[in-house]
């Protein structure tokens, strides 16, 4: 009988029991120079560079926990015909592609995942095709490996991020057909397309931008890819979950681009330790942080604070900012949280997976007791991590950073043990 996986996720570092991926295809390599920026990629990733550090990423997360791959997902719900055709008719409404939907459901259910994710190349059998510049008639969806942000766990519910850019939403519509379809998952999703009450023209919520730090503490990040009119619906979808809820809003500065979501800046380590990029987070005071806090389903009152640790030790969590880049030049600072320096993975309280190359941040963590292992000295076998009480892993990131995200972003965990705290 298939294992069933109920969404539980009431903190960002309970021991992860259940974590979902995408490994990079020819998806991230199908673009050129002159279409990566609609993309929003600054540049094109080398598939064969990265496929081998993402796959560092995901040999030590098989080694911890459940690990569950979209494309395998995918394929199991396009088993069902309905499920099929309701996600096409969704997908070619949406991508103005109509016309190609009877080739689509013609395909079996491995082939049209695949294609659904690396694109459906256009064929040109009428003039309006042959003379259109598009080399797909379905673009590939080269951000999909950051899994992060089209499906948000949040308790136990899955919400379902609506991009700040139509370019992903085909990332999100794919997501919430596995949770709402996949055997092996058991959950409620939300999502503010399907709310007809909702006006979501201004609403965008995107998972890199949610953190839950605790049972009744929501982390929110507002700026390029999550509004407050985001923030606002998620606090309305969570009025009956809660009979107390705390949102602390932490407004991001627009530019540069690897500041686009709060884990960009802002990471939970272990029951006593956040990283930090201290220049946002403690030191630029015209981004507010701000405190909402919600009382059977009722807001109570919103105030601003002075920064997240702030906001956090004012409800009982006393966390130690543990500074990306390291705490004695704002060179290394900033280089390093360009390369998604502040972007960790926690499969444990105090067990975390980020990148090798950030040195300064790695020694950071290591001067606060965290054990530095390797990623393929964990793959290989050459180090057990149940050995260890407290660590940090680190992987190979010199092509995957390009695309703007780190561990964090590029994993997306359904279920995770409670932490008493």
């Amino acid at each position: 009988m298939q294992e069933k996986y109920p969404t539980q996720v009431y903190s960002e570092i309970g021991d992860l029991e259940g974590v979902i991926i995408h490994s990079p295809g020819p998806e991230v390599e199908n673009m050129t120079p002159q279409n990566a920026e609609r993309a929003l990629y600054s540049d094109i990733l080398n598939l064969s560079v990265a496929t081998k550090e993402f796959n560092q990423l995901k040999g030590v997360l098989e080694k911890v926990t459940k690990t569950f791959e979209v494309k395998e997902l995918l394929g199991d719900v396009l088993k069902n015909e309905k499920v099929k055709e309701s996600l096409l008719d969704k997908v070619c409404q949406h991508e103005s592609a109509e016309c190609i939907k009877p080739y689509l459901m013609s395909l079996e259910e491995k082939e049209l995942a695949r294609q659904l994710i690396e694109g459906v190349v256009m064929h040109k059998k009428t003039l309006t095709s042959f003379l259109s510049k598009e080399r797909y008639a379905v673009r590939p969806l080269h951000n999909f490996f950051y899994t992060r942000d089209a499906s948000i766990s949040v308790y136990d519910n899955v919400f379902i991020g609506k991009m700040s850019s139509p370019v992903r939403l085909r990332e999100s519509l794919i997501m919430e057909a596995i949770f709402d379809f996949h055997t092996s998952f058991s959950t409620k999703t939300i999502s503010p397309l399907n709310d007809n009450k909702t006006d979501h023209s201004k609403i965008a919520i995107e998972g890199g931008d949610i953190l839950v730090a605790r049972h009744d503490i929501l982390l929110v990040g507002i700026g390029p890819r999550t509004t407050p009119q985001g923030v606002d619906y998620i606090l309305e979808q969570l009025k009956e979950k809660n009979e107390h809820q705390h949102i602390i809003v932490q407004e991001l500065p627009s530019t540069p681009e690897s500041f686009i979501h709060l884990d960009m800046v802002f990471t939970l380590l272990d029951m006593d330790k956040c990283m930090i990029y201290e220049p946002v987070i403690m030191k630029m005071n015209k981004f507010q942080t701000v405190h909402i806090y919600a009382e059977g389903g009722k807001v109570k009152s919103i105030r601003e604070m002075e920064n997240i640790p702030a906001a956090l030790r004012h409800l009982g969590m006393d966390l130690e900012p543990v500074l990306c880049g390291g705490g004695n030049d704002s060179w290394f600072q900033e280089r390093e949280q360009w390369h998604s320096g502040a972007n960790f993975f926690a499969v444990g309280p105090g067990k975390v997976i980020g990148y090798a190359r950030n040195s300064n941040t790695v020694e950071e963590l290591s001067n606060r007791g965290m054990e530095v292992i390797k990623a393929s000295d964990v793959i290989k076998g050459r180090v057990n991590l149940s050995d260890y009480q407290k660590y940090v892993v680190t992987i190979d990131g010199n092509e995957l950073p390009r695309g703007g995200g780190g561990a964090r972003c590029m994993t997306m965990p359904v279920r995770r043990k409670h932490v008493i705290w």
